[in-house]
């Protein structure tokens, strides 16, 4: 990273990260290469959900082939693809293996990048699961704009790791001990709004830049609160703070009760039973 960057703006890094290629997860690569390996029978019993399964798990890949396909419905003047499903019936099994095929190696990258990558999956499974509790919400598309919400932070660790530490560690302290004193922050604009800026850029469908920006209406806010939730679990999960979260999605899913919603949360056992029992104590009998 060259000194001048530490000074850019969101327009500058914009500019800088949109045509750059990213790698996919090191596992998309070795379930492509199983598939290969099976031969045409294996791959002839693919259906359009499995494929989607390993979209679902590589927020890169996801990026990539709504990518690929808004390319196709632009020429050929179609419907927007907000979801993967709808993605993968436009590429198909060949074209996202060559895809992953053609997309660079993993390089090293920091434990925060791994971190982030893990955190884009999970809140991806969340929002699917919550938004499963309304009838009036698809799935698929609020789990496409969780799954791609981290895109600004990911592709920062990959083009500028460094900057990219040292700011994810100011926030984080800065979200934990903000009373005692609040650290400068290295840059003037938040990673999701870096991840807006790009998906504008990108020219994604609008249906997605609206969910990832966070509109306020449910479908967006589910996408936001499993990201959230996603967020917590994997830094500094407290039961005070996931029950925060817990309350405002159940505003957004009013269907499911505050337990029902805890389900798709991977919580150590200590924490689910304090948080159920918290979840409890403020239930009306």
């Amino acid at each position: 990273m060259q000194a001048h960057q530490w000074q850019w703006g969101i327009n500058q890094w914009v500019e800088f990260l949109r045509d750059k290629d990213t790698p996919v997860l090191p596992r998309t690569r070795a379930i492509i290469a199983a598939l290969e390996a099976g031969g045409d029978e294996q791959q002839e019993c693919l259906s359009a959900r499995d494929l989607v399964n390993i979209v679902y798990a590589d927020p890169y890949l996801a990026l990539k082939l709504l990518r690929r396909a808004e390319q196709r419905r632009s020429r050929q003047l179609g419907h927007d693809t907000t979801t993967p499903l709808a993605a993968v019936l436009q590429t198909g099994y060949d074209e996202l293996k060559s895809i992953v095929s053609s997309s660079p190696e993993l390089a090293e990258v920091p434990d925060g990048c791994h971190t982030c990558e893990f955190r884009s999956v999970l809140a991806c499974s969340i929002a699917r699961a919550w938004a499963n509790r309304r009838a009036d919400v698809s799935p698929d598309e609020v789990s496409m704009a969780a799954l791609l919400v981290e895109t600004g932070e990911l592709l920062l660790w990959h083009f500028a790791p460094e900057l990219t530490d040292t700011e994810t560690r100011t926030r984080d302290w800065n979200e934990r001990f903000w009373a005692l004193m609040k650290r400068e922050s290295a840059i003037e604009f938040t990673f999701r709004q870096l991840t807006t800026a790009l998906a504008l850029a990108w020219e994604l469908p609008s249906l997605v830049v609206l969910l990832i920006k966070g509109t306020d209406t449910p479908r967006a806010n589910i996408a936001r609160l499993a990201a959230d939730a996603a967020k917590l679990i994997t830094t500094d999960l407290s039961v005070p703070g996931m029950l925060t979260i817990l309350r405002d999605a159940h505003k957004a899913v009013p269907a499911a009760t505050l337990a029902e919603l805890t389900e798709p949360l991977p919580l150590p056992d200590d924490i689910r039973a304090d948080l159920l029992a918290a979840i409890a104590a403020e239930t009306p009998a």
